[in-house]
């Protein structure tokens, strides 16, 4: 008993400085937005492990939280310390955990007056909710012409993307704040409330992605939620990537869909209720196969049909830009449920 309180109050303790501890322990991560991304939990490069930075201090959605969307392991700060530093002994990652949390270490740098008050979090969603209100529409702005280089025609209809044209970039070593067109897309639950905002920075003539590194963020809320692409009934296709997400629609342009935005936000996604199949837009890479793997075997669970849809490259935007839509749209119906191989075409 009294070791379980131990470890409950030096990982409450963790995660108040959660931040400090992933730059300590997973210096091979980076901070972007209410999270700390980086491989796994052995500090290699990637995105397949997300640490929350922000939360309360104790039950779901704590701050220090951690999950691999590749592996399904998941755990707090201290598991987090006892297994990177190889600790088996409680004594020994409570020790360990005890010497860290006695040093100076750097506080945060504070973005603005809101973003240590109590209610931070809600602060970041009425930030993101205000940034897309004051966006434009899609239609002819540089973020259109952006999504048609990608290989994207099918671009009416989409309530949830707009345009910023001097959008801030903030860089992550506290360098100046730059202004950068960009792509905006409204994250919404199941429903239908804005939860938060993802923005793309592009370049300034709409010929890629912006020179920034990374050229994308969120705020706000986005676990669970996610870019929504039509309302589903029985019938949901949820993928990572915004362009990957919009290649699939451009073939089949009926399919309600949805962009979660990361592999580690793919493998959390929330399924309404009454869905029957739910079509996995799968990247081919080991972050992309793991949260794919995770969300199927949830949504079996659910008693929903997982269906996986697999590019032939890298993702279905490489496949539409290297294929074409029509090839695309084989290799898609080819994968579709019977049911469903001319229900959601083009009329």
């Amino acid at each position: 008993m009294m070791s379980r309180m131990i470890a409950s109050d030096l990982a409450a303790r963790l995660g108040r400085q959660a931040e400090a501890v992933c730059r300590h322990y997973l210096p091979a991560g980076r901070k972007t937005g209410r999270y700390w991304i980086v491989g796994d939990v052995h500090n290699s490069p990637g995105r397949s492990m997300f640490v929350r930075l922000v939360g309360p201090e104790s039950g779901k959605g704590a701050a220090g939280n951690w999950q691999d969307a590749k592996t399904g392991e998941y755990g707090d700060l201290l598991d987090l310390v006892r297994i990177r530093c190889g600790l088996h002994e409680f004594r020994d990652v409570a020790n360990e955990a005890s010497r860290f949390l006695g040093q100076p270490h750097p506080e945060p740098v504070v973005r603005s007056p809101a973003s240590h008050r109590p209610d931070a979090t809600s602060d970041l969603g009425t930030a993101a909710r205000r940034l897309f209100r004051m966006s434009h529409n899609l239609g002819g702005s540089l973020a259109e012409t952006y999504l048609c280089n990608r290989g994207l025609s099918v671009l009416t209809g989409l309530p949830a993307l707009r345009f910023h044209p001097r959008c801030f970039y903030r860089p992550e070593d506290g360098g100046l704040t730059e202004q950068w067109p960009a792509l905006i897309a409204a994250v919404t639950d199941l429903k239908g409330r804005q939860t938060g905002t993802h923005r793309t920075w592009l370049a300034r003539d709409g010929s890629g992605k912006a020179p920034l590194d990374p050229p994308r963020r969120a705020m706000g809320d986005l676990l669970g939620h996610g870019v929504r692409f039509g309302a589903p009934r029985d019938v949901l296709a949820a993928g990572e990537g915004i362009e990957s997400v919009l290649s699939v629609r451009e073939a089949l342009p009926g399919l309600p869909s949805l962009a979660a935005l990361s592999a580690g936000h793919l493998a959390a996604v929330l399924l309404p209720q009454g869905l029957q199949r739910l079509y996995i837009i799968c990247d081919r890479d080991p972050a992309g196969e793991g949260a794919s793997d995770r969300l199927a075997a949830r949504a079996f669970e659910s008693g929903i049909e997982p269906v996986l849809l697999m590019p032939t490259f890298g993702d279905f935007n490489d496949d539409l830009q290297r294929l074409g839509p029509v090839a695309l749209r084989e290799l898609l119906l080819d994968q579709l449920h019977p049911m469903d191989r001319l229900r959601f075409l083009p009329d």
